[in-house]
């Protein structure tokens, strides 16, 4: 449920609310808008009416309302107004900016990912991604350098000014891989692996949620709502293709989930064209779609080197073929009404 504090209400009126919501075995979420403050009661549901009666007569209660869909502090019903996910003191997510995530889908070397976040730095990128760790489909595939990769990260980081987003593949590396990364991501494998979606929801960072290759719309937003109901609410969704009969390209990126998402829920939706495809030839017309679609976002996979890249080459664009495409992005944001 939700409980709208009167504009104006005193410190010690949300507080005492607060502490009745715990009484009645409810978990209190603040969200703090730009006239008053609103919190969002989570429990069980059977004694709800209950509960309304008993808060809704309290000093500096305006009202208190049910909120309907199953997620609930991701719902529109909670904060009508978007969500701005702060980054780093001069960059967020989900305002009027779009923000670019680039670099290589793994990290292979020293050389390799500092010639990328330089690269991408000078294109217009906002943020480097690249993966230390890397769960496959294939056990015989690369894994990823794991820490020594993070720590290739944080030297990228340092040469290019770019903040970090990388993935975390279990709870076990979570803590490790939130000590170098300024967003941490959640893959398509894990998108449902609600053991690491609680323990992400404990960290005070950023998290990337990748939408699963088969998951409903519905599901993708209860996988945000269990970060959310561990405290953690700056959540970044992001729709990346889902598994359909084509085999054309590698997914199906599903561009009407981006309105939808946005419809119902105040969190930021990015686009990942580059595993959406999973060929570099499609990924620039898909980023301009994405935009159009109301993408806040996008994720691309940037590589010097694409034909001996170690993981996903074909999607990879280079460094000159990146360039290219944030020039040409910049009439697709200009025409959508957002900044660059």
């Amino acid at each position: 449920m939700i409980i709208v504090m009167r504009a104006g209400a005193a410190k010690r009126e949300k507080e005492e609310v607060l502490d009745r919501i715990k009484e009645l075995g409810y978990k209190p979420h603040v969200i703090h808008g730009t006239t008053r403050d609103v919190i969002g009661a989570v429990g069980d549901e059977r004694e709800k009416r209950v509960v309304i009666d008993a808060i809704a007569s309290m000093q500096g209660v305006e009202s208190v309302v049910p909120i309907l869909k199953p997620y609930k502090l991701a719902s529109k019903e909670v904060k009508r107004e978007k969500s701005e996910i702060r980054i780093t003191d001069s960059l967020s997510i989900g305002g009027s900016r779009v923000i670019v995530m680039a670099g290589p889908c793994a990290i292979e070397s020293e050389k390799q990912i500092i010639e990328t976040a330089i690269a991408v730095k000078e294109a217009g990128a906002h943020l480097l991604r690249g993966g230390a760790y890397k769960p496959r489909t294939s056990p015989y595939s690369f894994q990823g350098m794991k820490e020594k990769g993070l720590k290739l990260l944080a030297k990228a980081r340092k040469a290019s000014g770019l903040p970090l987003v990388t993935e975390v593949v279990n709870p076990e590396s979570a803590d490790i891989v939130a000590e170098y990364a300024d967003i941490l991501q959640i893959g398509t494998r894990n998108a449902q692996n609600f053991e690491l979606l609680k323990k992400v929801g404990r960290l005070k960072k950023p998290v990337l949620l990748k939408r699963g290759m088969s998951m409903t719309i519905n599901e993708l937003l209860m996988s945000a709502e269990y970060i959310m109901s561990e405290g953690n609410h700056s959540v970044i969704l992001c729709e990346r293709g889902i598994r359909t009969f084509e085999t054309a390209t590698r997914n199906t990126l599903d561009l009407s989930a981006i309105p939808v998402l946005k419809g119902e829920t105040h969190l930021p939706v990015i686009a990942d064209p580059s595993h959406a495809t999973g060929n570099q030839k499609y990924v620039a017309a898909m980023s301009f779609a994405a935009i159009a679609a109301g993408a806040d976002g996008l994720m691309i996979e940037v590589h010097p080197d694409p034909e001996h890249a170690t993981s996903d080459g074909p999607q990879s664009l280079t460094p000159k073929d990146f360039s290219a495409l944030m020039k040409k992005l910049r009439l697709f944001t200009d025409a959508a009404g957002r900044e660059l």
